[in-house]
């Protein structure tokens, strides 16, 4: 399968637990969809409502560590809006070093939004600035039992990887506050992990690491999660 590869890389990565608030604050190894498709949003300058999407990645760092951050926190005011009173507090964070994303993506009017992105490209916090090293054309290999499956997620449902399982969000709403949608388990399975016996299909890029990586493709259509998401309210 010919495709697009989208190298990027940062210093820098975090990618917070959901609903963890508090106390020490973990990244995820790999980055959740919602992550990426917010990457590809920041490209665009927009929200983009996806009708048909079809993207894969794999993730990578050097190093992973715990570092002191300040916070101040708001208090809220009325109807839920926050106010002028907020006071600062320091909590651990873990964070990525020398991270690298791969993206793939068919979609050449998604992968011209990264020659020239409207808004910065962030990989976690507005502090974890992302450079596009390098936007290739590549050759996959398709994997009916693929057995390569690394620095990715994948969702749990139906393949059952052994990995940290976390519910993820795949996208969140167009509104204020924000809503999630699509959220599901996932696998979240790090880039130097063990090769896997599966029945899952995806592509194989011998171009990453030593033996290649085979890549799962995510399939979205924004138009079934909101109609999923509204039902639920």
């Amino acid at each position: 399968m010919k495709t697009y590869r989208l190298d990027i890389s940062s210093w820098t990565a975090s990618f917070r637990y959901p609903n963890l608030i508090s106390g020490l604050q973990p990244t995820l190894e790999v980055p959740p969809l919602s992550t990426v498709l917010g990457l590809i949003n920041a490209a665009a300058g927009q929200y983009l409502e996806h009708e048909a999407l079809e993207i894969g990645y794999y993730f990578e760092f050097a190093a992973k560590e715990v570092d002191l951050e300040t916070i101040y926190m708001i208090e809220a005011g009325k109807k839920g809006q926050g106010s002028n009173s907020a006071k600062s507090n320091v909590i651990q964070r873990e964070f990525l070093f020398e991270t690298r994303l791969s993206l793939y993506c068919s979609n050449r009017k998604i992968v011209d939004y990264f020659r020239t992105p409207v808004y910065p490209l962030l990989l976690g916090r507005s502090s974890d600035l992302a450079t596009v090293e390098q936007i290739s054309e590549v050759e996959l290999v398709e994997m009916e039992k693929a057995n390569k499956i690394r620095g990715q997620i994948v969702p749990l449902k139906g393949n059952y990887l052994p990995g940290v399982i976390q519910a993820l969000p795949k996208y969140f709403t167009n509104t204020f506050p924000r809503q999630n949608i699509g959220t599901e388990p996932y696998s979240v399975i790090r880039f130097n992990n063990f090769d896997l016996a599966t029945k899952i299909s995806a592509f194989r890029d011998n171009s990453l690491q030593k033996d290649g990586v085979d890549i799962y493709f995510h399939h979205f259509k924004l138009q079934d999660y909101v109609v999923s998401h509204l039902s639920q309210i």
